[in-house]
């Protein structure tokens, strides 16, 4: 049995400010550092051999912050850009209430929650998968099968992109699906990294 741990980035300067982000490599907020602090006093109590970012600094310090909180050191570490966030292309930095001005409410709602519709010049949700999945497969699944656990501190969508590959869910269910800022979710897997168990461990409720 193994485990793997999915955490998505505290809010970050940008989430705050309500912008798109995406790629923007954009710390987190003094709230961010919080969320992260308070997903280490969670993770705390649960298994972690080795550690997974994407490259960008709010998944960065949210990972280091959580880790220092929990007491874990000395992991092995892999940074790739496969997890980084969705990228937004043209929308990046634009506040939302501004971006739905200029490209009209009902278009921007369609690049935000559709499966296949990219925004001008970014990914779609389905093209963060075709980066995200493969990654998982080639890096993360063979540790899992040899037992270890995982922690992942990713982003919305990168995260929502391997819950999607992770529980088989469809393009249907993976659009229903929000990941919290700093809540920390745990799944336990059986040999063939089917899904024994999944734990949303949210702090606010601990």
């Amino acid at each position: 049995m193994s485990r793997l741990t999915l955490v998505r980035h505290g809010e970050s300067q940008w989430n705050l400010e309500n912008r798109f982000t995406g790629w923007v490599d954009v710390d987190l907020s003094p709230k961010g550092e919080q969320e992260a602090k308070a997903a280490g006093a969670i993770i705390k109590g649960v298994p972690v051999d080795v550690l997974f970012t994407s490259v960008l600094t709010r998944a960065i310090r949210t990972a280091d912050i959580a880790l220092a909180e929990a007491g874990i050191s000395n992991l092995p570490v892999h940074r790739d850009q496969a997890l980084n966030e969705r990228h937004y292309g043209d929308l990046q930095g634009l506040n939302k209430a501004e971006t739905a001005e200029k490209f009209g409410s009902d278009k921007v709602h369609e690049w935000r929650r559709s499966y296949d519709i990219p925004p001008p010049n970014g990914e779609s949700l389905k093209d963060t998968q075709a980066r995200v999945a493969p990654y998982y497969e080639q890096e993360i699944v063979p540790l899992l099968k040899a037992g270890k656990n995982v922690l992942v501190v990713a982003h919305g969508n990168s995260l929502r992109a391997l819950v999607m590959f992770v529980e088989h869910l469809t393009p249907e269910q993976i659009l229903k699906t929000e990941i919290a800022t700093g809540v920390p979710i745990t799944y336990e897997l059986d040999k063939d990294l089917n899904v024994v168990s999944k734990n949303i461990l949210d702090p606010k409720s601990a």
